[in-house]
């Protein structure tokens, strides 16, 4: 029996660009007092990234797949796949790594190796939506001699950055020598001012602040005045706006306002809704304020950008954006005045009308939510960064 131990050393989140790294650790967990009949071998282990993307028959109508590459391994076999066993097609991976070659150990014994990879940039990020799913998971496969491959999954959280597939990793002006012994200082380079170059344009992206003033009305006059600082966030933060209402015309009696992602399918990949095929677009909240505000002049309201969720992207197949949904409820009734007079001569009994008319009417504001830090984002996750697996 041996124990395989895989750890991320910096959580599970990451985002495209960085470098991974992981460090995987084969033990023998028997006693080293046992014989040494008692070692045991591996033939060989390898790692490697890859994608799996899954979509909703009753939503997607997807081309059927390539039939000649089958999923299933047979036993017999030698051959490390990645994805066998999971749902959907793998639409990305990267190239497999060995991590080593005829491994025997003995009682106790126990032997680390370090697997680093970059993900590729020009993948989507991690996605579990109503249509479709985008799942990235990073699989070492180990082998023992005349016996079939195991697979051990850990799983991984990916965010995508748009605009940094263009960046060019700026060269030194001084030439130095070429040496294949300074390749990995390189990439480390790379992959710090990858990181460093995306942080700097999340701050600069959400840290611009100014008023945006839209009036609300319905047909028949002004309802109040919406404010708002920014339309550009980042997980984690909070959206933040005011409601003026002592300048409308129409008595609002009462607001909601939800933070959702309006999940949308292409439309060539669209399943026609005759053949029975669900909505293309689906919405999910994450956060919700409801509020009475009748005799009320100015509101406001905070709603927390979940770090657990996905900002907003777009593939070939499916998009995902946010938005701020509205729904007021207003007055039929002009000038309508549901108080008791504040002067009376003498007690009297006051009590509210039974029925009001009202009307209903909905108002969507886009925003946009672009990643974070992924450090900060491994706080939605808590918990060991590691995976095991026993052969």
């Amino acid at each position: 029996m041996i124990e395989v131990v895989a750890e991320l050393s910096r959580g599970p989140v990451f985002l495209a660009g960085e470098a991974l790294e992981c460090v995987v650790t084969v033990t023998n967990p028997l006693p080293p007092t046992a014989t040494s009949a008692s070692s045991e071998a591996l033939a060989w282990a390898s790692a490697q990234i890859h994608c799996q993307f899954h979509a909703s028959e009753s939503r997607v109508a997807l081309p059927p797949p390539d039939s000649s590459q089958p999923d299933v391994q047979p036993e017999s076999q030698t051959v490390f796949l990645p994805h066998r066993g999971e749902r959907g097609q793998c639409i990305l991976s990267t190239p497999p790594k060995i991590l080593f070659c005829d491994l025997r150990l003995d009682p106790g014994e126990s032997k680390s190796y370090s697997y680093s990879e970059v993900l590729p940039i020009e993948g989507p990020p991690s996605f579990r939506g109503q249509s479709v799913k985008y799942v990235y998971k990073l699989t070492i496969g180990c082998q023992r001699v005349n016996s079939p491959i195991t697979l051990l999954r850990v799983p991984l959280r990916v965010l995508v950055l748009t605009g940094l597939q263009d960046v060019h990793f700026p060269q030194e002006e001084a030439v130095a020598p070429s040496s294949p012994f300074l390749e990995e200082d390189e990439c480390g380079k790379k992959d710090s001012w990858l990181a460093e170059l995306a942080g700097e344009r999340l701050m600069a992206a959400t840290s611009c602040r100014s008023l945006h003033l839209y009036n609300i009305s319905d047909g028949r006059g002004k309802v109040g005045t919406f404010g708002i600082f920014k339309s550009v966030y980042r997980l984690g933060e909070d959206v933040v706006g005011t409601l003026n209402l002592g300048e409308g015309t129409v008595a609002c009696l009462q607001f909601s306002v939800s933070l959702q992602t309006e999940e949308r399918v292409q439309p060539e990949y669209q399943r026609r809704r005759g053949t029975g095929g669900a909505p293309s677009v689906s919405h999910v909240t994450h956060a919700r304020h409801q509020e009475s505000c009748l005799h009320t002049t100015r509101t406001s309201f905070s709603l927390p950008i979940p770090l657990s969720s996905t900002p907003g992207f777009c593939t070939a197949v499916v998009s995902l954006k946010w938005r701020l949904h509205f729904e007021f409820v207003t007055s039929r009734e002009p000038g309508l005045v549901l108080l008791p007079p504040m002067e009376q001569p003498e007690p009297v009994t006051w009590t509210g009308p039974e029925q009001v008319p009202v009307d209903t009417f909905s108002w969507d504001l886009p925003i946009k939510v672009l990643p974070t830090s992924p450090t900060l984002a491994s706080y939605a996750a808590p918990g060991p960064s590691t995976s095991t697996i026993t052969i």
